[in-house]
Parts: C-alpha cells; sequence; structure tokens
C-alpha cells in the first residue's frame, strides 16, 4: 500500500531485468545482468516510445559465448554519470552469477550519452577482478573512480587519467556480509540454489559531498567509512589503510543508494519495500512505501531531486526460489520526488 509520496512509472518492459538506470544528455539508460536470463539488451536507452534500443549499438549488446569480450558488454550491472556528464558502464564480465569472470570480461566503458561514441575502455585484469570476484558499482571523486567488489568483497580505486587500478581493502571486515545479517523478503531468508543463505560483500557505496570519506559496505550493512586521502595515495601502507576503516551507518539490507549534495543518503529498505532517507545528522524518514518496490535497485537522483528506481526482483529469478521463476511481470521503472 502506497503512502507519503506517489511513485510514478516512467517505463516497464518484459525482456530486460533491470537494476540499473542513469539519466543524462535527456536519455534515459537502463541496464541489467545477463545472468537474470532475459533476452534484452545488456545497456539500452528509452525511446520516446517506450522502446528498449541497444546502447551504443546492437554489437556491444551483442556479446555471445566464444566471441571477443573485449568489446562487448558480457553482464552489465551499474550505470553511472560522472562530473563531465559522460555514461560509465560497469561490465562484471561474469555472464552466470557466482561463476568466474570471461576472459576480458571485467571492464568499465565510458561513453559519450549524446552520441554513443566510445570514449575509453578500462579493462580490469585478473588482478582487479579474480575468479570470484563481482564488480558492482562505481562513484568518482575528482581525479579517480571508486568501485566496490561485492564477490569477493574489496574496494578497487582507478586513476580515470592513466587507468591504473588498485585493489585495496580486499577481504577486509568492513567489505565482507556477516551471516548473522542475512537479506530478509517476505518474511523469509532468501538463499542460493544450494540452500546457503544469499551474502553479498561490498555493494554499496557513496562519496561524501566534502569528498574527504568514502561511505561504503556490504549489501546486509552495516556501512563503514575511510578518509579518501589514504584511499587515494598508492603509498599508504595496507595495515594503515585498514586501521583507518570506522563504522559509520548502521544499515539494513538494501537495493541501492544515492546520496545527494547535502549529505542526504536515500536507499530502499529490501525488507519492507520503502525509500528512505537518512540526513547528515543519522536522522532517517520513510519517504514511500510500496509493494512495486520489491528490491529496487541502484536508484539515481537527479539534479531536480526525482529519484529513479527501476525494480529488479531478483530474488524472485528462479535460481533464488528453488528453481521457479516467482517474477511478476512488467518489471517497472519508478520514480518519486525527494522535495518538500
Amino acid at each position: 500500500m502506497a503512502h507519503a509520496r506517489s511513485l510514478r512509472i516512467e517505463a516497464s518492459n518484459s525482456v530486460l531485468n533491470w537494476n540499473a538506470v542513469a539519466l543524462a544528455a535527456h536519455h534515459v539508460f537502463v541496464g541489467g545482468p545477463r545472468w537474470t536470463g532475459f533476452s534484452g539488451p545488456s545497456v539500452a536507452v528509452l525511446t520516446t516510445g517506450g522502446l528498449l534500443r541497444p546502447f551504443p549499438d546492437s554489437i556491444w549488446n551483442g556479446w555471445k559465448p566464444g566471441l571477443d569480450a573485449k568489446r562487448r558488454f558480457v553482464s552489465v550491472n551499474a550505470l553511472h554519470i560522472d562530473p563531465e556528464g559522460k555514461l560509465w558502464v560497469v561490465d562484471t564480465g561474469t555472464p552466470l552469477f557466482g561463476r568466474p569472470p570471461v576472459k576480458d570480461g571485467p571492464k568499465l566503458v565510458r561513453l559519450d550519452p549524446a552520441t554513443g561514441d566510445i570514449l575509453r575502455v578500462y579493462p580490469l585484469d585478473p588482478v582487479m577482478a579474480p575468479p570470484g570476484s563481482y564488480i558492482d558499482d562505481i562513484r568518482f571523486n575528482g581525479p579517480h573512480a571508486y568501485l566496490t567488489d561485492a564477490g569477493k568483497g574489496a574496494v578497487l580505486v582507478l586513476d580515470i587519467a592513466t587507468g591504473v587500478c588498485r585493489r585495496v581493502l580486499d577481504g577486509a571486515p568492513a567489505t565482507q556480509a556477516r551471516p548473522d545479517r542475512p537479506i530478509v523478503i517476505d518474511g523469509r531468508i532468501v538463499r542460493n540454489g544450494n540452500g546457503t543463505p544469499l551474502l553479498i560483500n561490498a555493494d554499496p557505496l557513496e562519496v561524501s559531498p566534502d569528498r574527504k570519506y568514502l561511505y561504503f559496505g556490504p549489501l546486509e550493512g552495516p556501512w563503514s567509512k575511510v578518509p579518501t586521502a589514504l584511499l587515494d595515495d598508492p603509498a599508504t601502507p595496507p595495515a594503515v589503510l585498514a586501521a583507518s576503516v570506522t563504522p559509520w551507518a548502521d544499515l539494513p539490507p538494501i537495493g541501492g543508494s544515492a546520496m545527494d549534495e547535502r549529505g542526504n543518503l536515500y536507499f530502499v529498505a529490501l525488507k519492507n519495500e520503502t525509500v528512505y532517507r537518512r540526513d547528515p545528522a543519522g536522522r532517517i524518514v520513510s519517504l514511500a512505501s510500496d509493494h512495486r518496490l520489491h528490491w529496487a535497485d541502484a536508484p539515481f537522483l537527479t539534479r531536480d531531486g526525482r529519484l529513479w528506481l527501476p525494480v529488479a526482483q531478483l530474488d524472485r529469478l528462479a535460481q533464488f526460489q528453488h528453481g521457479i521463476s516467482r517474477v511478476q511481470f512488467p518489471f517497472l521503472l519508478l520514480s518519486l520526488s525527494t522535495q518538500p
């Protein structure tokens, strides 16, 4: 039952299980991972008629086993817009959930959202994306980009100009999901096909408005913070960096987050299908609660304060439901205003 702020349906479809959305150059971009088993493109732009047009083209969206993965999307998990207004695509390179990345699959792709031109491809080698990794999401801080590895649990620091990437906090406690904090939806613990609870390591991340801290945590929470000055410096000893990680916010399992320039954090609690706002003082208020927000993932906040929410229903996929899909079609792209 909806209350508080009203949700608006922006788009719907039944061929792409979207878990990512980004707006730029008067376009709405959506993306979703291949392992969900749907036939839609990995990255698409919504047409005025509400259709999905492969972006930047069908070749980039045409990967199949055996094809060169260097210039094709293998399995996209995140979209984000950098401070210059360019679109970044995070390709995990992992076509099957829980399986190793394919050769040359893990990468970041920076595109011009207006033209579709490929501006740069950042390959993530097996040191940065080893077997068991799942490069999850990205945020920006001046000359650096930060990424989380939800598979093995780590943070990646990318020098955007040089392309040099470093893997830090690998296996650190703050990056690891805890069995005592399971993902509970519809009153049940979400489990893998083998019956074990689904544990997702370092996943959501945000940069503080003053750029002094990276906030991050496993999907199940809690969140920690680490000083970006230490994170950005390749000379920081691993032990010093690990010791600089401190608790930040004890948040529940969430589908994704967005932070505005005032430091308000917006997130969707998986357990009760509710969008919350956490202010810099730690106060949390509910903005909207609606059953249609079932595993709403990776929200995108526009400059005018509208929060876009792709609803992925990931826990309803067959692999988490004893082989029987419980997905309710169509997949929805919702939005709500965060303004008073």
